[in-house]
């Protein structure tokens, strides 16, 4: 948790963060409304973004770092959640260890270093199971009420969490629920996003949008070698999973009924993961982890060979200890920043990756000669979170629009502003800015 907090107290660098996560509610502060965002650019802002709006507070009261650490916190809460539904099959040390299997996957170490909305996702999901097992417990219906409203919550978090709500739905109705609580289930879960899905509507025409549209044409990626995204990923799984499976499955006739519906679900969720969009790598699979480590030590604790508990306590621990070092080492980077010995500024300009389209002001030029009554139009560039001036971008300008520079960054300029004098060029970050006439 300390390596974590390290990396979510420095500037951000990650991508879709300062792609969409904070430029979206950067956006929305600058214009006092929230807005769907034409264009092909920004084209999430139709979205469900629970997330996102408690980011616009964060920046507005103390930057993307205070919206770092919300995300860090989901990753904390998680755990306290994940304690609590481990404690109901097994000890407080093997539910202890739950927590490390599941804290030392290296996308949740990464993840819980940036302003995503995975973490947020997945801590309203594990939320969910808890009250689902719950449920199974006390069968009491306002505790399977708390675990739609959770599922809701987590759609509201990422659209892809709606497989998860049918996964929700096939366990009840594996254990006999009756039709008409699943159904209110199921309808109470979907209430909740509502209001983003009626906002992408009304803007877009269609309630899920960008999906189905010309503009994000990802479809489903039903392949064997989905599972290798377990190892392969850039944000890799821990390998605990794939070597205790074997155990799972020798184990499972000995677990309980509640124990059954976390391997039930944990089967099920894998399915849905398994038929998504393998865009995300790591973090698509991330909310169904925690359950993942609930069988996965349940499988240790049910081991009636010792050697083999003790050298897979072991493992569990060797693995803690090596993302522990990983993502120090990565984290290493942010040391002089938050020591004071390093600028925020040059941070930036020695670590955002100019070559994937981040923008940054690295010798201030804009801040010195863009005014707050200019406006730059810009062509080209991608992640614009840290463009400080007034602007419209390409995506989304609008035929009555006015702007007196125009900025490229790794485009050409565009045939019609051929008469537009070059004033500024930046090599390292591939920007060229040009002035009305």
């Amino acid at each position: 948790g300390i390596i974590n907090l390290v990396g979510a107290l420095g500037p951000e660098l990650a991508f879709d963060a300062l792609w969409y996560h904070l430029t979206i509610p950067k956006l929305y502060i600058q214009e006092g409304e929230i807005f769907f965002i034409p264009g092909n650019l920004l084209y999430y802002s139709a979205m469900p973004k629970l997330i996102e709006m408690l980011y616009i507070p964060a920046l507005a009261l103390g930057g993307e770092v205070a919206a770092k650490l919300i995300h860090f916190s989901f990753g904390i809460l998680t755990l306290f959640v994940l304690y609590k539904l481990s404690r109901l099959f097994l000890s407080k040390t093997f539910s202890l260890l739950v927590l490390a299997v599941f804290y030392s996957n290296l996308v949740v170490a990464w993840q819980s270093t940036t302003a995503y909305v995975d973490l947020g996702r997945t801590f309203f999901e594990v939320l969910a199971l808890f009250f689902l097992v719950s449920y199974f417990k006390n069968k009491k219906d306002s505790t399977l009420t708390k675990s739609a409203v959770s599922i809701g919550l987590a759609i509201s978090s990422k659209l892809l969490a709606i497989g998860s709500l049918l996964v929700f739905t096939v366990v009840l109705l594996l254990n006999s629920v009756r039709i008409s609580r699943v159904i209110k289930f199921s309808l109470i879960a979907i209430l909740i996003p509502s209001p983003w899905f009626i906002f992408s509507y009304i803007s877009t025409g269609n309630p899920i949008y960008p999906l189905f549209t010309e503009i994000y044409r990802v479809g489903p990626s039903v392949s064997i070698s989905n599972i290798l995204n377990f190892v392969r990923s850039p944000d890799p799984i821990s390998p605990i999973y794939l070597i205790v499976l074997p155990l799972v499955i020798v184990t499972y006739k000995e677990f309980d009924n509640l124990l059954k519906v976390v391997a039930i679900y944990s089967f099920l969720s894998f399915l849905i993961w398994f038929v998504t969009p393998q865009t995300g790598g790591g973090r698509f699979i991330m909310p169904y982890l925690p359950a993942f480590s609930i069988l996965a030590v349940s499988a240790v604790n049910y081991s009636k060979n010792i050697f083999i508990k003790k050298y897979l306590i072991a493992l569990i621990i060797l693995i803690s200890i090596s993302t522990l070092i990983y993502r120090g080492a990565a984290n290493a980077k942010y040391v002089l920043v938050l020591l004071g010995i390093e600028s925020k500024h040059e941070f930036l300009s020695q670590n955002l990756n100019f070559d994937f389209g981040d923008f940054y002001d690295v010798d201030d030029y804009f801040k010195n000669n863009i005014g707050p009554n200019d406006k730059v139009l810009i062509y080209g560039g991608h992640n614009l979170f840290y463009v400080n001036f007034p602007f419209i971008h390409e995506s989304w300008v609008k035929p009555d629009d006015k702007f007196n520079y125009v900025m490229t960054q790794g485009v050409d300029l565009p045939e019609r502003f051929s008469d537009w004098s070059l004033v500024y060029e930046n090599i390292t970050t591939h920007v060229k800015l040009y002035r009305k006439p």
